[in-house]
């Protein structure tokens, strides 16, 4: 005992002369750990594999470790006995398969980021939105969080210029591959309960403020191009549409025809001009007249509406295109020059500007010919292109 105790204050004076740092070497094997406790492996105390102890100097050599076999262990890193009590040991896996990219903290912030940017690029949509619903379905995994997601791209459809469009479609591809289906209901049904609060008040907001009547009217738009592109899968596999919104946007009509003043009726007029042949078509199958109805109260709001000669115009532009059927030509004819007398589409193929602020600005608003004409004057703008988009450059350019 008297010469163990000796031999281990030589050794701790050898290390402490050569005030070295106290660290591990670089290459230590895990036979190299176990040699300096064997006590622990139950192994003989009087083992013969014992670490080499520098002596002091000057020159100290380098470590030698004698090397045992290595001893395996049958315990898993993943043992409950690493866990405390109550761990879902499920956790971190689902977090390192879902993360959200460059450090996204919130499904707020990750969802908000990716309306952005398919509203500053609607072409990323096709090859962008497999991933973003995968996402979804890791993190979107309670009700709180699904109606989250749903007003977030609900208040994006609605008060961002030109998203109604994008915002439906991003609807439909969601309301067909997102997983979650809590009982208070699934995307779908939680969007359009989301739809029908702002739905209940259109008697308020048509004649309301301006600020009040916009949002509604990008409310009603959104509505519109959901009824367009929101599809119902029926019990024996059928696509069609939701017929609750195709109620609504009749209700819709009524209500901005109610209080006709131009925001009102060019809101109208967008709307019919977008889904008019095929509300028409919907109608006539139950056997409804409800189109007839529609255009009845139109006339009537050009002969006694006091709203402006423009608006009036339009709304009788419209009548007029209802009655070649919505554009619709059927059946096939040479090829001539499209004018006002020979194409009743003629008013549908115009083109679609914006202001500076983002908003569309088409034939149905008052004005439009004019500017539109204006345009067509500053050749600057066509220097080498016809009206028609036909190129002028040489052949083989």
């Amino acid at each position: 005992g008297a010469g163990a105790a000796e031999e281990q204050r030589q050794r701790a004076g050898g290390l402490i002369t050569q005030q070295e740092p106290l660290r591990p070497p670089k290459t230590a094997p895990l036979g190299a750990r176990i040699a300096e406790h064997p006590q622990q492996r139950g192994m003989p105390s009087g083992s013969q594999d014992k670490v080499a102890v520098p002596d002091s100097g000057p020159a100290m050599a380098e470590p030698q470790v004698s090397v045992v076999p290595v001893v395996t262990s049958n315990l898993s890193a993943k043992a409950p006995e690493f866990y405390p009590s109550g761990y879902n040991t499920n956790f971190n896996q689902n977090v390192a398969d879902c993360s959200f990219e460059d450090g996204y903290l919130t499904l707020a912030e990750y969802v908000q980021d990716f309306l952005n940017h398919l509203t500053e690029h609607p072409g990323c949509f096709e090859t962008e939105i497999e991933q973003f619903a995968e996402t979804l379905n890791c993190w979107v995994t309670t009700d709180e969080a699904l109606r989250e997601l749903v007003e977030l791209i609900y208040q994006q459809a609605t008060s961002v210029p030109n998203f109604s469009y994008m915002g439906a479609r991003l609807c439909n591809y969601l309301s067909h591959h997102l997983t979650i289906s809590p009982q208070s209901g699934n995307f779908r049904q939680l969007l359009l309960q989301r739809c029908r609060t702002e739905y209940e008040n259109r008697n308020q907001a048509t004649k309301g403020d301006e600020i009040t009547r916009k949002q509604f009217h990008a409310f009603v738009l959104f509505l519109a191009e959901l009824y367009l592109n929101l599809e119902i899968k029926g019990t024996k596999g059928q696509v069609t549409r939701a017929e609750i919104l195709q109620e609504g946007l009749r209700e819709l009509l009524n209500a901005l025809f109610s209080n006709p003043v131009d925001s009102n009726l060019i809101c109208a007029v967008k709307l019919l001009k977008l889904t008019g042949s095929v509300l028409e078509d919907a109608w006539k199958e139950k056997g409804k007249n409800d189109m007839e109805e529609m255009i009845q109260r139109i006339e009537n709001v050009v002969l006694d509406a006091n709203c402006s000669r423009d608006v009036k115009h339009m709304l009788l532009k419209l009548v007029e295109l209802r009655s070649s059927n919505w554009g619709r030509v059927y059946g096939t004819s040479s090829h001539t020059e499209a004018t006002p007398e020979n194409d009743p589409n003629y008013f549908m193929n115009e083109p679609t500007f914006y202001t500076p602020d983002g908003v569309p600005f088409t034939a149905a608003d008052p004005d439009y010919q004019e500017k539109y004409q204006e345009l067509l004057e500053r050749e600057d703008l066509f220097p080498d292109y016809e009206e028609n988009g036909t190129d002028l450059s040489g052949p083989g350019d």
